[in-house]
């Protein structure tokens, strides 16, 4: 299966200058291509197992498939954490004239489920869909405007009969993920693609662990691939539980205001003006102490800092920061265009500082300083 997405992703660049075509953007399509909606994370733990496990000490699992790849043995235990899983679906049930109805797993918009391509992953291999829509020559004037909600939605794969699709190898309970192939986007340094939320940030843990596969640091680092985090934080809270942080820092997507209709007060962020920091979310405050500490160290380092408050959002530094008695979190994220829906867009140099960013705090994250941001004594 690895080797049918990795064609799958080499094809999608194929066309481009070859001088674009570098280790990182291979990487990069490997990840988002690959089919991992939560609870089906399996082909994307096999990509990551594969980049990591040379780099690591050791690689372990926790209970429901999370991966924990770790870097040395002393000092304190720094966990690193990216989720694995996209927003995706299931198939719940097939008609007998051979069309699919889907349970959603993540928060999408009903606005995003229309007339959209994905791919359901059956015993056989890989089947392509598309979600029905309405034709406008036969629909109501009123019509023309609606939302229709995701209980009318059904998947038509090409088939007539219920037994038509069971010959496809598809069956209720089959993972859903969207058809949405990685691209660099007309030459630009800007990457359309699904799923980067959040491939990017599992990207991020394998250049780290590669920057710092022969250096000294003085802890132990644990660089956690999560799953299920779009439905419940669930490989965060696991994966911490084993790991038992002394610090946490969660890797995310951010949200942008440099698209038309986002209001002032919704987001912060621009496409290209580097990581962004969550001073707030639904689900986490991150630690007063962590978060000035990334400062200083984004400006010794010269990498440019943007800040965000997001009120619709969760992620896995609120599971992690519960665990064990609690540890201080910040949840770092690269700018992203479109968020929770087929095609997002992400910015190279947005990657490549947040990967120096994430570097240059775990190399200074010895005992003294985690003791003192740990300190929380009047």
């Amino acid at each position: 299966m690895r080797r049918l997405w990795l064609a799958i992703a080499l094809l999608t660049m194929w066309g481009h200058p070859l001088a674009a075509q570098d280790r990182v953007l291979t990487m990069l399509a490997e990840l988002v291509n690959a089919p991992g909606a939560p609870g089906f994370e399996d082909s994307v733990r096999h990509l990551m197992v594969d980049y990591m496990k040379p780099m690591a000490t050791r690689v372990t699992y926790d209970g429901i498939g999370s991966v924990i790849a770790q870097q040395g043995t002393t000092g304190p235990r720094i966990m690193v954490d990216a989720h694995m899983d996209e927003l995706g679906g299931v198939v719940r049930r097939v008609t007998p004239a051979g069309f699919l109805s889907m349970q959603m797993l993540g928060g999408w918009f009903d606005q995003a489920l229309v007339d959209q391509r994905w791919v359901i992953i059956g015993s056989k291999g890989p089947v392509h869909a598309v979600t029905g829509i309405r034709d406008i020559h036969v629909a109501a004037p009123e019509e023309r405007t609606r939302v229709f909600p995701r209980e009318s939605i059904f998947l038509d794969v090409g088939a007539s009969s219920d037994a038509q699709v069971k010959a496809m190898g598809i069956s209720p309970g089959d993972p859903v993920v969207p058809d949405a192939p990685f691209i660099v986007l007309n030459g630009t340094n800007n990457y359309l693609a699904k799923a980067w939320d959040d491939r990017i940030g599992c990207a991020v843990l394998i250049e780290v662990m590669r920057r710092l596969e022969h250096t000294s640091h003085a802890n132990t680092i644990y660089y956690a691939a999560t799953v299920q985090e779009e439905i419940g934080l669930r490989g965060g809270q696991t994966a911490a539980s084993i790991v038992k942080p002394d610090i946490g820092i969660a890797l995310e997507v951010g949200i942008v205001k440099d698209v038309p209709g986002v209001q002032a007060e919704e987001a912060q962020e621009v496409l290209g003006g580097g990581p962004g920091v969550f001073l707030y979310d639904a689900s986490a405050l991150p630690s007063r102490k962590l978060v000035a500490f990334v400062k200083e160290t984004a400006a010794g380092a010269s990498i440019p800092l943007q800040f965000d408050f997001i009120t619709g959002y969760g992620e896995d530094g609120a599971a992690i920061q519960k665990t064990d008695g609690g540890a201080p979190i910040v949840n770092l994220v690269i700018p992203t265009r479109y968020t929770h829906a087929h095609n997002g867009i992400i910015n190279r140099a947005d990657f490549d500082r947040m990967v120096d960013l994430v570097t240059a705090l775990v190399t200074k994250l010895d005992a003294p300083t985690v003791a003192r941001l740990r300190d929380y004594a009047p």
